[in-house]
């Protein structure tokens, strides 16, 4: 079950900015073979269609995470799943917004 997915995301203010967007980005995402949305797809994609956040939100060397960026779904902090492990199915088929934001340190 291959194909693609619309999910719905939201950004930081400061990367909204500098990708030039509104707060919700509807985003067409290429699904697995096995039909799954995944994390890592979600950014292949979002770095597609902005080239301007290469690197903002993952290393593009690694692929792992930025220190400084989590990830929410579905009440769930998402941020320390393996970039290839399924998204909840409501973030799949854009029912619930994946949420993107810019964790703060500091003391």
């Amino acid at each position: 079950m291959t194909g693609q997915a619309e999910i719905r995301l939201t950004l930081p203010h400061h990367l909204r900015n500098l990708a030039g967007v509104d707060k919700e980005i509807r985003l067409t995402v290429e699904r697995t073979e096995r039909g799954d949305v995944t994390l890592a797809g979600v950014l292949s994609a979002l770095e597609a269609r902005f080239p301007m956040l290469r690197g903002t939100l993952r290393d593009p060397v690694n692929g792992k995470r930025r220190d400084f960026v989590r990830f929410f779904a579905c009440q769930t902090d998402l941020s320390h799943a393996l970039m290839p492990a399924p998204l909840p199915v409501a973030v799949a088929v854009g029912r619930v917004l994946l949420i993107v934001l810019g964790a703060m340190a500091g003391g």
